[in-house]
């Protein structure tokens, strides 16, 4: 079947599933395939609970209501691509190392003041996670925002391609993924795609004017669109506090959010200034970022037991360890405590990464740090190291002394340390 033919299809229909457990009537089933699975075998699950179609790859499984093709993975992703440029939404796309999805919420906190946006949903931002974003627009969608994640050379300019974005912006370049990318410069080269597309193609470009990786990348261009803390030539935003919340100030009016951490600031200064671009008003982008609430273990504020709680479980590398790090050390708070889990995909780099940040909190004057981990393990360190989250586990419930204390908490997703809340 032609892209062109399913694409009819999916108007009727224009409802994505690529998980059984989550069907829902009518919804079109793409049986995806990954290393333990093999969606094929689920189509008549699908069919069974109620979808339209399944779209299938192996002749085996053909039958009524399945639509046979030769891979179902770049089906979708070429029905993706279809749809974006059937579509009249413009296409924001934003990748970077860290704060992306914090950066997405905002832009489309503050777009969504105006317009009809679709954004991408939680971090779908990958190979199948943006076709699903682009899948999501709808008829009446003005602005889409497509995160976009990658983790090696070439991933964010193949889904650049796929994308299409009218317009995008980088957060910054930090070191994550270091394993992938084959270190920093990797870093900047693979993050740097988006860009590469956008000036290949003559499109918008938003701009932190105060990163010199971007200035440098950038330098020349004309459709670029920055903001700045000090320099004339671009929007100018101020930095007014962020003890703990970020509160920002452009054209004499005061913004308050609900993000914690002077690390969050750029994000913010990434939503205004796509909203001024996008003529929202200045109060309405007001209004959209102190709406804004994080969630998901992002920079979220907990009381328990008479502590105060930072809980920043979400992910972490060692540029956003750092800066969250040097962040709580300027909080003004007695009696600190941090919870500090590894950092994965770092390499052949991860011992010294990790030993950075245990020197990094001595530095800081830190007492009380816990440091969870295998990586961490492998460090030298004055400070409680525990292998694994159950050894931790059963240090504290032997050692209840934590309390009306700042606590900050702060690992790969892979820790999931957000469990710390349950043993304080």
């Amino acid at each position: 079947m032609k892209i062109i033919e399913l694409h009819k299809i999916f108007l009727d229909y224009p409802n994505i599933c690529t998980d059984t457990r989550k069907i829902k009537k009518n919804d079109i089933f793409f049986a995806l395939k990954g290393d333990n699975f093999n969606g094929n075998k689920y189509a008549d699950e699908a069919l069974n609970k109620g979808a339209s179609f399944a779209i299938i790859d192996e002749k085996k499984f053909y039958g009524d209501q399945k639509i046979l093709v030769k891979d179902v993975l770049s089906t979708l992703q070429e029905l993706a691509k279809f749809h974006r440029k059937f579509s009249k939404a413009k296409v924001i796309g934003l990748t970077g190392s860290n704060g992306k999805t914090t950066t997405k919420e905002l832009i489309n906190a503050v777009l969504s003041q105006k317009y009809k946006t679709i954004a991408t949903s939680g971090n779908l931002n990958n190979h199948i996670g943006v076709p699903l974003t682009l899948l999501s627009i709808k008829k009446d969608t003005e602005i889409a925002i497509v995160e976009m994640g990658a983790n090696h050379q070439k991933e964010i300019d193949f889904l650049s391609k796929l994308t299409e974005p009218d317009f995008g912006y980088i957060t910054n370049f930090g070191k994550a993924h270091l394993e992938g990318f084959g270190g920093v410069d990797g870093v900047i080269k693979g993050k740097s795609e988006l860009y590469d597309y956008l000036i290949s193609e003559d499109k918008g470009v938003f701009m932190n004017a105060d990163d010199s990786i971007q200035q440098k990348k950038l330098k020349g261009y004309i459709k670029k669109y920055g903001f700045s803390t000090s320099n004339p030539k671009f929007y100018q935003i101020k930095l007014v506090s962020a003890n703990p919340f970020v509160v920002a100030e452009a054209e004499q009016t005061k913004i308050y959010s609900n993000l914690i951490g002077d690390y969050n600031f750029t994000n913010c200064c990434a939503a205004i200034l796509i909203g001024k671009y996008f003529n929202v008003t200045l109060q309405k982008i007001k209004s959209g970022i102190e709406g804004y609430t994080p969630s998901n273990n992002r920079s979220q504020i907990i009381k328990k037991n008479g502590n105060h709680i930072i809980l920043d479980a979400y992910n972490a590398n060692p540029t956003s360890m750092s800066a969250a790090i040097l962040n709580f050390a300027k909080m003004k708070s007695e009696n600190k405590v941090l919870f500090l889990g590894d950092m994965f995909e770092l390499g052949d780099s991860a011992k010294d990464e990790h030993q950075e940040i245990a020197l990094l909190a001595r530095k800081l004057d830190f007492e009380k740090v816990y440091l969870i981990g295998k990586n961490f393990n492998e460090i030298e360190s004055n400070y409680l190291i525990f292998e694994s989250f159950d050894d931790l586990k059963t240090h504290l419930l032997k050692n209840k002394t934590i309390t009306n204390s700042s606590i900050f908490i702060k690992g790969s997703r892979g820790m999931a340390l957000e469990r710390i809340l349950e043993l304080l």
